[in-house]
């Protein structure tokens, strides 16, 4: 370093040090020394955690617009494809659940790549800021009304890519879905599932299945609006075969079903989406205890 460039240089040290600039100098080291996200889980090198910030909360969007809209039968419109990202406005007062990949090869920009995602929202969240996204579809307000002492969750926007779809990748997913649930003391789980198409008579078999041996008990039903309900009971309860309907069910809601949940009554076409939609209802107290014990039931089995 030459002399003038030295002497430059101490001279910037000296004015940042001076009181009055004390404090965008402690500002600038917070920023060089900021601690890593907090994490909710690891399996491998994959970690499950909360989006930091707007960046971090289009990166899942991105994931999402692959997933939803390149790789499915989501139809984008003009601002989504220059965007490309499916975006919405309940994404900025939500939770997004991220899954990084980090043993995969990084981004132009340094960052390991998510790998799968869900949206959080919580309710004391959804009643400041008008509601949840899942009342578009269902009539849930009767069923929050009949448990006004327990505390919603919303689950919605899940998506994984293709090649993680696998037990690990959803194991931490849900392992982070429960640390969530934990910290935050939250008692009923919500929210839309999906199956492809928008032919409910070519659905006629898993949604007859979900309606004749899944259906929510009359205290945790919910039902969709009349104005986009499609009826579920397309089969007599007699006609169906079991194994084949649970074969013909979308992992995502075979693993609900597993774990506990409830099926709401009646579908809903989403043509945005290209998918038929079911309500999940998820009380906490109605989780299988082998999936309770499996994670932990202070969600500790993939604690970091």
């Amino acid at each position: 370093m030459q002399n003038g460039e030295l002497a430059r240089s101490t001279q910037r040290l000296i004015q940042m040090l001076r009181p009055e600039h004390v404090g965008t100098a402690a500002q600038a080291a917070m920023t060089w020394f900021k601690p890593p996200p907090a994490t909710l889980g690891r399996l491998g090198a994959l970690e499950v955690r909360l989006a930091e910030g707007k960046r971090e909360v289009k990166r899942a969007q991105k994931l999402r617009y692959r997933v939803f809209y390149k790789d499915g039968s989501a139809i984008a419109d003009a601002a989504t494809l220059l965007a490309r990202r499916d975006k919405d406005a309940f994404d900025r007062i939500c939770d997004h659940l991220m899954v990084i990949d980090h043993a995969a090869k990084p981004s132009m920009s340094g960052k390991q790549p998510v790998v799968g995602t869900y949206r959080l929202l919580r309710q004391e969240v959804a009643e400041r800021n008008g509601g949840f996204y899942t009342e578009s579809e269902f009539d849930i307000a009767s069923l929050i009304d009949r448990h006004a002492g327990l505390r919603f969750l919303e689950l919605g926007r899940s998506c994984v890519l293709p090649r993680y779809r696998n037990k690990r990748t959803v194991e931490l997913l849900w392992h982070g879905i429960w640390t969530y649930v934990r910290r935050h003391r939250l008692d009923v789980m919500i929210g839309c599932a999906s199956f492809e198409g928008t032919d409910p008579d070519r659905l006629a078999l898993p949604l007859s299945f979900l309606h004749h041996y899944a259906r929510a008990p009359e205290a945790w039903r919910a039902s969709a609006h009349p104005s986009r309900r499609v009826e579920m009971n397309r089969m007599a309860k007699e006609a169906i075969n079991p194994k084949a309907a649970l074969h013909e069910l979308p992992p995502l809601i075979k693993g609900y079903l597993r774990l506990g949940a409830f099926i709401g009554d009646g579908a809903v076409i989403d043509h945005q989406f290209g998918t038929t939609d079911v309500l999940i209802v998820m009380p906490v107290s109605a989780i299988s205890a082998r999936y309770i014990e499996h994670f932990g039931v202070d969600a500790t089995r993939h604690a970091a």
